[in-house]
This record gives C-alpha cells, structure tokens and sequence, in this order.
C-alpha cells in the first residue's frame, strides 16, 4: 500500500511539474522566449550509469519527463513552496543513488536561491553545475566567480536534480562521500567543500543552517524507514601496479582508473603530480 501510494504521489508530481496550476496553487509556468547564446538539445530521458561503486537501483530511477522542447520555467514563492515542491523527486535520487535527500534539497536551495535565482530562473539549473568538457547538452553563460562562464541549461528542471545525482556520484573526488552514513548530513556538507564542489569556507555551515532550520533530515530518516541501510556496504578492492606511458597525466590516470588525484598521490608517496614513463604507480581499485 505504502509503495502504491509513493507511486501516486510521484505520477501527481510530474502533472504538477508539466502542467500549470490551478485554483489556489501559486506555482506558474512559462515557455520565455530568450535563448542561450549556445544550445544544443539533450536527449530525452538520459540515465547515465554512474561508476566507481555507486551502485544505482534502476528500480528507484524514475521515468524522466519529455523534453518539452522549450523551457518550462517555474514560479517559487518560497523557500517551504520549493521543499513543498522538490521534496519527493530528492527522496527518488536517494533511492537510486544514495545522496541524502537533505543534502539535495539544501543544496538546491542555496545555490538556486531557492528556485529564484537569475541562473536558475533562466537554465533550470538548481545546483550551479557548470559545464565541464563532458557536456554536450544545452548551455548558457552567466556572471560568476568569473565573467561569462558556462553552465549547463536544462528544459526541466527534474533533468537537474538527476544531473546533480550523477554528478556527485560519477567523480572520483566525491567518492568518499558515498562511504559516510545517509544520515550524516554534517560529514555530507563537510565533504562537498573539501572536494571542491565550493569555494565558500562556510559552505557546510550553510548546508547544515538550512537542512536543521526547515528539518530537512525528515526526509532521509523516512527513506531510511522504507528500507534504505543507513550506509552502504563496503565495496572489495585490489591493488593493481599500474606502469606510466608517454603521455600520460595523473589526472588521466586517475579518472581511468576513478581515484582521485590527492589519492593517488597519498597511495604512492608523491611530492608532486609529475610523473615520468616507465614510473610504477600502486592503484587501489575496485574488484568486481
């Protein structure tokens, strides 16, 4: 019953999401006509398989919407309106992939300002991802720590919240956070502003001020309740030597084999990233 009645609930939630409201409802959407200077349409319902231990449940993924094929913005009054309004799409990314649904929704609100910020308001882009070499999807250019940089534009804003799921869990340098209790919302925050998702000092600070000041924790301790293990089991791992090619970086290195770079230094003794061919490096891989 309490499995039928989570799926009425979701299905409810993307009506909400696609149509516009009605009656009391305060939530509006429009299709604007500006464009980013660059764009390129991303495919409908990706599911990209993140890697490095992350081990997705396909049956938690939720089917994506359509792209509509224009931009579908919304209106958020508030900070509760936006918790109110992306709450249950948070719990879906911590089925499937193990983020704590407090972590989401804080971060959502704080790097959207909370669904009303201008980048938001113009990419649907709640977590402030930039774009990074790998996107190829929609773009649009917006004053940050720099002038004009690029981050990624979504149609809907449900394409952000899976994005940032398989952000976090598809990089090396956030794979530790995977190992930390679901329920450990303050090793959660601390951990994404160690791994650079941030440069502000106080970025766990203000994590943790928004998920205590509207209880976000709820929200993880009620996926914990259906079932979710408070923390994932270990994940087997071997030793591989590892000889260094002409051309070779560590940086390379450490996204083929998904470690981190700091790791790879720590693992091997190494004062410094260079590396010369023919070097014998330790990797700590994951066996399968």
């Amino acid at each position: 019953m309490a499995k039928n009645s989570r799926s009425l609930r979701i299905t409810a939630l993307f009506a909400l999401l696609i149509v516009s409201a009605c009656g009391t409802k305060k939530r509006t959407y429009s299709d604007r006509k500006e464009r980013p200077t660059e764009e390129v349409r991303v495919p409908n319902n990706p599911t990209p398989v993140p890697q490095g231990g992350v081990v997705v449940d396909k049956t938690e993924l939720y089917p994506m919407p359509e792209d509509p094929g224009r931009f579908i913005r919304f209106t958020i009054n508030s900070v509760e309106d936006y918790i109110s309004t992306f709450s249950d799409i948070a719990q879906q990314e911590m089925k499937a992939y193990g983020i704590p649904a407090s972590i989401t929704l804080a971060q959502g609100i704080l790097e959207s300002g909370a669904g009303r910020g201008e980048l938001t308001q113009k990419t649907n882009n709640h977590f402030g991802i930039k774009c990074h070499q790998n996107w190829t999807g929609a773009v649009a250019y917006h004053d940050d720590d720099e002038e004009g940089e690029c981050f990624r534009r979504y149609n809907h804003p449900m394409y952000s919240f899976r994005d940032h799921s398989v952000f976090l869990s598809s990089r090396a340098r956030y794979r530790s956070l995977f190992d930390l209790k679901r329920t450990d919302y303050h090793a959660w925050a601390r951990g994404l502003r160690q791994a650079g998702y941030a440069t502000d000092p106080r970025y766990p600070q203000k994590l943790t001020s928004l998920i205590e000041r509207y209880k976000l924790y709820r929200y993880d301790n009620e996926v914990i309740r259906q079932g979710m293990k408070v923390k994932r089991d270990p994940i087997p791992t071997e030793i591989v030597t590892y000889e260094v090619k002409a051309g070779d970086t560590l940086y390379g290195i450490s996204k083929k084999f998904f470690v981190s770079v700091k790791e790879l230094m720590s693992f091997n003794g190494l004062k410094s990233t260079l590396i010369e061919p023919g070097q014998q490096l330790k990797i700590r891989k994951e066996s399968r």
